[in-house]
């Protein structure tokens, strides 16, 4: 069974967040190992200045660094990252198995996003939207859409 860890700056605090991703975590437990990892998050000023925004990328991009697993094929969640519609989502997860890369990171950044040396250590760079959305709620997001691919890769029934 593939292995799969979500990698994210900061913890959930709103319990219908906390529900949602209960649900998609018990309903993935048929295909994959999953893991949710956490690291703090940085406090940020209303309007932080460039450097500002640095040392914050820089000390949570650290703390992300230090947990991706070291034989896991990363998925950095980028708004500038490649775009797929769930289809070819899937297949980036079944490519993913095939490959026997049988650990997959996803990485989620916080309010301000990711660092460089995050985005480099990335295997790929996905894009769910142009949009920007909570981190918080990416999270959920995600999850919808692993479970979404699995159910694709298996030939289950989906909404559509």
């Amino acid at each position: 069974m593939i292995k799969i860890t979500v990698l994210c700056v900061g913890k959930i605090k709103e319990s219908f967040y906390r529900d949602a991703i209960a649900e998609y975590e018990k309903r993935l437990s048929k295909y994959a190992n999953l893991s949710i990892l956490e690291v703090a998050d940085e406090k940020t000023k209303e309007n932080p200045s460039l450097a500002e925004k640095e040392a914050v990328l820089t000390l949570e991009g650290q703390r992300l660094l230090n947990k991706i697993p070291e034989n896991a094929f990363v998925y950095i969640l980028d708004i500038d990252g490649k775009k797929t519609d769930s289809v070819g989502f899937s297949k980036l997860i079944e490519a993913n198995c095939n490959d026997r890369q049988s650990h997959i990171c996803y990485v989620i950044g916080g309010s301000l996003g990711l660092s460089d040396e995050v985005k480099k250590r990335g295997d790929h760079r996905l894009s769910f939207s142009d949009m920007t959305f909570p981190h918080q709620l990416m999270r959920v997001i995600l999850l919808e859409q692993i479970y979404r691919g699995f159910r694709i890769m298996h030939k289950e029934p989906y909404h559509k």
